[in-house]
């Protein structure tokens, strides 16, 4: 296949009607902005006209339908868009990096990526996405999940923006969906992803997906949103691609606010009996005050103002929780964490030295009420004392008995 592709754009009906539904209410912290703040949406620059960017390979099987424009940098081979009715087909513009506005793309690609990532989110240690309905804001977490058969809803406006920053991967589940409400705008949900990212079979994403490494999209998915990936391949099967359309971009600029930051990352594990203390450190003018706003501390732990955990635990098992700062200016972070308390050490007890009884014949030698014993813990021979005492009666009566006979 030539380095260069162009294919007609053609309009095509009825994608954006997908069957949504409802979930459930997650207890996330306000709609605040965090501490690093973005002017409206990220700013994609020439990379917003692609629906599909890549860095090593495109490659497609089966009658994937991507409307927008298909680019790869510095790779050369686009795949599996042949133009058959039985095969795939592209809406837009496929190019390889003979086009110079592709080269383009990707430098504007990566500048996005790093003020997505600059971001401070207001609610860290996000894992599982299942069920969660999410206000606009920054979101962060190692591996973003949605897991199999869920629904992650985002509710806000239409100038409501969401930023998702995975530091390792992002996986969808076989029929998972992203469902936006009350006006939320596909044009304003952004997941950056630090490595790779794999949405599942059947399922319905929403957003624009900047991949550090590679994207790849299983059997029948739909995605209203891009999928654009700095330095590995964009894999595609009998999927449909819908690039956003009349988005409105922001000023690109990052700004500084009051809001309060958290800044630890993971709490210290505890031990039953042991004193513990460890500190959830905040950052903000004025100074944030910190309090648990979902799930519980250990038994035995509390937590003050200033974030400081103190106290002794007293049951053994897992705890998660959820803190939350706020400092009145605008608005509260959250972060997730979760402490082990083990069971307290065991410790082995001494033997017992048992002590002779000194009654019977049996060991008991000079000792008891045998002749020749001896006083517990005196030294002193029975024989002796008994002697002495004696003695000492005779000079006595003796004493006595004189004077009476000289009065006689």
């Amino acid at each position: 296949m030539p380095s260069s592709y162009h294919y007609r754009r053609i309009s095509v009906a009825g994608l954006t009607g997908l069957a949504l539904g409802s979930a459930l209410v997650l207890g996330f912290s306000s709609t605040a902005q965090a501490a690093t703040v973005l002017d409206g949406p990220i700013t994609l620059k020439t990379a917003a006209g692609y629906a599909v960017l890549a860095g090593s390979t495109v490659t497609n099987t089966g009658p994937t339908v991507v409307t927008g424009d298909v680019g790869l940098s510095p790779g050369t081979a686009i795949d599996g868009f042949e133009g058959s009715p039985a095969g795939s087909f592209v809406v837009g513009t496929g190019s390889a990096r003979t086009d110079p506005d592709v080269d383009q793309a990707k430098i504007d690609l990566d500048e996005a990526f790093g003020v997505a990532k600059s971001l401070t989110p207001q609610a860290k240690g996000l894992s599982q996405l299942a069920g969660k309905t999410l206000k606009p804001g920054v979101y962060s977490g190692g591996a973003l999940d949605l897991a199999s058969g869920s629904t992650l809803t985002l509710d806000g406006g239409a100038a409501s923006v969401w930023v998702f920053q995975a530091s390792s991967t992002l996986v969808t589940g076989s029929g998972s969906r992203v469902l936006l409400i009350n006006g939320a705008s596909i044009c304003n949900v952004f997941w950056q992803v630090g490595s790779s990212a794999t949405l599942g079979s059947g399922s319905t994403f929403v957003g624009t997906i900047m991949a550090q490494e590679s994207i790849s999209v299983g059997n029948a998915a739909v995605v209203q949103g891009r999928l654009l990936a700095s330095t590995s391949a964009v894999t595609l099967i009998n999927d449909t691609i819908v690039r956003p359309s009349g988005c409105t971009t922001g000023s690109g600029d990052t700004t500084e606010t009051t809001t309060p930051e958290i800044t630890t990352d993971s709490l210290d594990d505890a031990t039953v009996g042991t004193p513990y203390e460890d500190t959830v450190a905040t950052e903000g003018t004025p100074t944030p005050t910190v309090t648990v706003t979902e799930g519980e501390l250990p038994a035995g732990l509390v937590i003050s103002e200033n974030g400081t955990i103190t106290g002794t635990p007293t049951t053994p098992g897992t705890s998660t929780f959820t803190i939350t700062a706020s400092n009145g200016d605008t608005g509260d972070v959250t972060a997730s964490y979760t402490i082990v308390t083990e069971a307290a050490p065991v410790v082995p007890t001494p033997p017992t030295v048992e002590t002779p009884s000194g009654s019977g014949q049996g060991g008991s030698g000079q000792g008891g009420s045998g002749q020749g014993g001896s006083l517990a813990a005196t030294g002193f021979e029975t024989g002796g004392l008994i002697g002495g005492a004696v003695a000492l009666l005779a000079l006595g009566l003796l004493l006595r008995t004189r004077p009476a006979r000289r009065r006689s």
